[in-house]
């Protein structure tokens, strides 16, 4: 036999997420329940179908086989579908009891034991689906496989049954926490310079983000945009372009007091424009900017506009060509932040990360204060004196979409933005981003750590909103720290104010709104990371919110012992 040179072209869907749908089933019952297997199969899968949202706009593609795995030649010939498909996801939906081993089992052999695996089941008992689902389970928990079950609910009776409204959720929660997984796996981010100011919670730990996450970082010199500014290599049209979209969104709330800033604002936007085809070109799904000192604020050097604008822009859901894919992005090369707002952006289904420094935390005592400083008396149901509250602040990375409500247009996002002088240690070169958010927005607020003792990533998170204080409040607020710059007050759902300011892992920290918890949980199950969640009034499960613990987990000590086994340590 010769050997086979392969095509030059490409399938573009290769090693991108696919979710493969199948079902087990008693070789031994009625014609009628195989049927109502195969269909429940089915309809499953048209369910799912389009339920995933990537953060690019598309939905990840869901197969599905309407052989029924009875023994290990259909699991077999199942498996082998699933393979020449890409496959990397799998949903098991069983309807009847079966032969562990000699189905699912069999069929997973043929996949990496990464893989992941959900038993979706209804909680019946004419046909036990659910007694598969515990047999199997216990089965892959006892050989150290990580997988999870969904007990749920569909109609025990009918040949064309659909599981409930919750069970689907659920369902696709998991899926999401999956593709994640999954889909970012053989991607790359794109570092410009290295940690700033020598903050080494940025370190981008190259080989454990290859191991644990399957990531690749891209480390690049800032001197490289540096040349391609001064040797203006970028679409000039395309600069004025942008610029023009800049001023009709309100030309008189940039501060451009000469002529000479306006070039700043030019370059500026410039740099947006080579770091957004840099990072094209090298298919790159985030990126991150040291900025400071050697760049713009070290006066050895020429000193060059800040990033602001640009970071802000990549982190938004729209620039001057429309919508557009939000592309995670750090300011101060910030490594293990953008890492944090990638994959909770991935997990939210695309929304737009606000990254924050992890400014001056308001007890309720401060809170209080601050009330009787300005002469507020109605102090009742007002969420930032009952708790307090959190100023986060940042110059770069700040998503032109938290300005405004989750929904609002691209209008009304804008009009609520000011760009002013840069600050004076950046000499004033460029214009900064400055709004305040609204309040109410809800989500989870995290940050990625990673620690050589253990040499494990863990995920501190809480659930957390905004709040909108009294104008008079917000202003002395943010003229406490940086009136120039963006300001979004954050509360924490069950941390306290004295945990939240004790326990941050950095001095920064990241927001994205409308995740549930049980996604990001279902992905640092896949992952590998231990989720810390230390708030004294925070239950350890709590019903409805949270994913169900792994049985592999509860087999060996619990989460944290069973991922550190998990991770050989």
């Amino acid at each position: 036999m010769s050997a086979r040179l392969l095509s030059k072209e490409i399938n573009q869907n290769t090693s991108k997420a696919v979710i493969g749908i199948f079902a087990p089933c008693d070789p031994r019952i009625d014609e009628n329940s195989r049927d109502r297997c195969k269909n429940l199969v089915r309809n499953t899968a048209e369910q799912l179908s389009g339920a995933i949202k990537l953060p690019c706009g598309n939905v990840v593609e869901v197969v599905y086989s309407d052989i029924l795995v009875d023994l290990e030649p259909q699991a077999d010939m199942v498996a082998k579908q699933f393979l020449q498909a890409g496959v990397n996801i799998l949903v098991c939906i069983p309807d009847t009891w079966s032969f562990p081993q000699l189905t699912t089992i069999s069929l997973l052999s043929h996949f990496p034991k990464d893989i992941p695996i959900n038993f979706t089941t209804g909680n019946s008992a004419a046909r036990p689906g659910v007694v598969y689902t515990h047999a199997t389970n216990g089965a892959i928990a006892q050989y150290g496989k990580l997988s999870h079950i969904n007990i749920g609910a569909w109609p025990d009776k009918g040949q064309n049954p659909k599981m409930s409204t919750e069970t689907l959720v659920a369902l696709i929660d998991w899926c999401y926490a999956a593709t994640t997984f999954q889909g970012l796996k053989g991607r790359r981010i794109v570092i410009f310079g290295h940690d700033s100011m020598g903050m080494e919670t940025a370190l981008p730990h190259v080989m454990e983000t290859r191991n644990r996450f399957g990531i690749e970082i891209t480390r690049l010199d800032m001197k490289l945009l540096s040349d391609m500014l001064q040797k203006q290599s970028y679409d000039k049209k395309e600069v004025e372009k942008l610029k023009n979209w800049l001023y009709s969104h309100g030309k008189e709330r940039i501060e451009l007091p000469t002529e000479k800033d306006e070039e700043l604002l030019e370059k500026s936007l410039a740099l947006y424009l080579i770091v957004r085809d840099i990072i094209k070109d090298l298919d790159a799904v985030g990126g991150g900017f040291m900025s400071q000192l050697e760049w713009g604020s070290d006066d050895r050097g020429i000193q060059l506009p800040v990033a602001d604008i640009m970071e802000s822009l990549f982190n938004s859901t729209f620039d001057h060509n429309g919508e557009k894919e939000v592309i995670p992005f750090a300011t101060e090369a910030d490594v293990q932040g953008l890492l944090t707002q990638l994959f909770m952006t991935w997990l939210s289904g695309g929304n737009p990360p606000l990254f924050m420094d992890f400014r001056k935390v308001y007890e309720k005592e401060d809170a209080a204060a601050l009330a009787k400083d300005h002469g507020i008396k109605d102090l009742k149901n007002k969420k930032w004196i009952e708790k307090g509250f959190v100023d986060g602040v940042n110059s770069g990375s700040a998503s032109f979409n938290w300005a405004a409500s989750p929904g609002a247009s691209e209008k009304e996002i804008m009009n609520k933005i000011q760009f002013p002088k840069a600050v004076d240690y950046f000499f004033y070169l460029g214009n900064s981003v400055h709004f305040k958010s609204p309040g109410e927005i809800k989500g989870v607020a995290a940050r990625l750590s990673y620690s050589s003792l253990s040499g494990m990533f863990s995920m501190l998170w809480d659930e957390a909103e905004t709040v909108e204080l009294p104008a008079e409040v917000a202003q002395k607020v943010c003229d406490g720290a940086n009136p120039t710059w963006p300001h979004t007050f954050v509360i924490p759902k069950y941390a306290s104010m004295i945990e939240y300011k004790q326990y941050a892992p950095a001095n920064h920290f990241h927001m994205t709104w409308d995740l549930k918890p049980a996604r990001l949980q279902y992905w640092m199950d896949f992952v590998n990371v231990i989720s810390l969640t230390p708030w004294a009034a925070r239950p350890q499960f709590i019903e409805g919110k949270d994913r169900p613990l792994p049985l592999v987990y509860l087999l060996n000590g619990g989460e944290d012992l069973a991922k550190t086994k998990l991770a050989g340590k």
